[in-house]
């Protein structure tokens, strides 16, 4: 009896999780291979960092997921080398598997434009790791301001600063100002959290630069009126314990801050290298592998990439931008593509992104959005921005769960995620003491 045509999906993010589930009824072995056993709403991964949900209200486990799709198995590894003539993936732990069809979904990773030391000192928001790190970050600020010996420590405690003023800074920017002003007003008795600072950075002309000038423009003021600080045309030179150091223009300023959070680019995984290096594909700046209109790569028709990691463009000649949208639409193209394949009908040449429009939430009844060409902002954008995020959340519990959070929210400012936790709750105060004792900030 012949093997069914076998398809590896590597990654259970928006594109893979898609091309998966739209492969449900066709004939074919799926196997979904994700180095972690759950699928991570990104788009509300900054709630978890400023401590509005609990990671597992926005992420729900692949098995879970996919355990009535009786052609599909999940297993958990990551993959570290592909044999093109072959047609093997290999993983990390050595596992070898064959396929037929290659779809490759393995996205992103956080950009500090060749100063990684700065992740240390600024830690972004990809995973779940670094979701509660900065939750972690933003609270003990407060607590150590409450503890500060004299004003300018408590002031370095109380700057906030995010470099970065694309959807996710904005975002950041927003929910941390209403911490400071709502949530946490009451709560601390030698400081006022409303006096805290939040610095909103940005290298080019505006914020939002992706989305059309007047909605940027509304949404620096929304922002703005929230109390936070934008500051364009800064190219930030230096991140450390002290703060951060940037130029604009002419001249080079340094502002005392122990909380620096990164919104900045992204680039290629390791992995995503290791392909484009192994097909000999041609790659953007970020490492992003140029595909052709079909999303397979150059010479090899059986191998797909969706997502952050293909330069797709359209019919215009612009490249796709980076959002779930992308991912999930080119999951199922992929996914039909195959399916034609297959049953040996020609499929679709092309692969036509349709364009539902661009969100970005400020704060409460605050937001912008670009829908179908619509302008809309404030309460009427960030509605629908409510409405949009709870369908695409995976699993409906999640969806219930969510809905209920952000309905208490609304109504009270509480924020029920405020937790600082881990080994890092105590390595901290360790940490600043033996600084403060050497005469250095942290």
């Amino acid at each position: 009896m012949a093997q069914p045509h076998r398809v590896i999906v590597l990654g259970g993010g928006f594109g893979g999780l898609s091309a998966v589930q739209k492969l449900k009824r066709a004939p074919v072995e799926v196997i979904l291979i994700d180095r972690r056993n759950f699928h991570l709403f990104q788009p509300l991964m900054y709630q978890i960092a400023t401590g509005s949900l609990s990671p597992g209200e926005i992420a729900a486990p692949l098995r879970g997921v996919l355990s009535r799709q009786k052609n599909t198995q999940v297993l958990l590894g990551e993959v570290s080398d592909i044999d093109l003539a072959a047609k093997k993936v290999q993983l990390l732990d050595g596992a070898v598997f064959d396929y037929d069809s290659l779809i490759v979904a393995t996205g992103s990773q956080t950009s500090y434009y060749g100063n990684d030391a700065w992740r240390e000192w600024a830690p972004s928001l990809k995973s779940v790791e670094e979701a509660t790190a900065i939750r972690h970050k933003i609270l003990y600020a407060f607590e150590r301001a409450e503890r500060a010996a004299t004003h300018e420590e408590s002031r370095a405690w109380l700057t906030f600063v995010i470099v970065g003023a694309g959807a996710t800074g904005l975002e950041l920017a927003g929910a941390l100002a209403e911490i400071a002003n709502e949530t946490l007003k009451h709560d601390f008795r030698h400081i006022d959290p409303r006096e805290a600072r939040i610095l909103l950075v940005e290298g080019g002309p505006r914020v939002l630069p992706s989305f059309p000038e007047d909605l940027s423009a509304k949404a620096e003021k929304l922002v703005t009126k929230l109390g936070v600080e934008v500051m364009k045309g800064v190219m930030v030179t230096t991140i450390d314990a002290n703060g951060v150091t940037f130029r604009r223009g002419d001249k080079t300023e340094s502002l005392a801050a122990h909380t620096v959070l990164w919104a900045g680019g992204v680039e290629t995984t390791t992995f995503g290298r290791k392909l484009a290096q192994r097909t000999h594909a041609e790659t953007d700046r970020s490492g992003r592998i140029k595909v052709n209109s079909d999303l397979t790569i150059p010479n090899y028709p059986d191998i797909f990439i969706v997502g952050d990691l293909a330069h797709a463009t359209d019919k215009d000649g612009k490249p796709m931008p980076g959002v779930a949208q992308v991912a999930i639409q080119g999951g199922a193209f992929v996914a039909k593509t195959i399916k034609a394949r297959i049953e040996n009908k020609k499929p679709d040449r092309a692969f036509h992104y349709f364009n539902k429009g661009d969100m970005a939430v400020i704060g409460r009844a605050a937001a912008v959005a670009n829908i179908f060409g619509f302008h809309l902002s404030g309460f009427i954008a960030w509605f629908t921005w409510l409405f949009v995020h709870l369908i695409y959340i995976v699993e409906f519990q999640n969806r219930v769960m969510v809905f209920i959070q952000w309905g208490f929210e609304y109504l009270t400012f509480s924020r029920g995620a405020r937790l600082i936790t881990g080994s890092a709750a105590t390595d901290s105060i360790k940490q600043a003491a033996s600084v403060h004792t050497s005469g250095e900030g942290t």
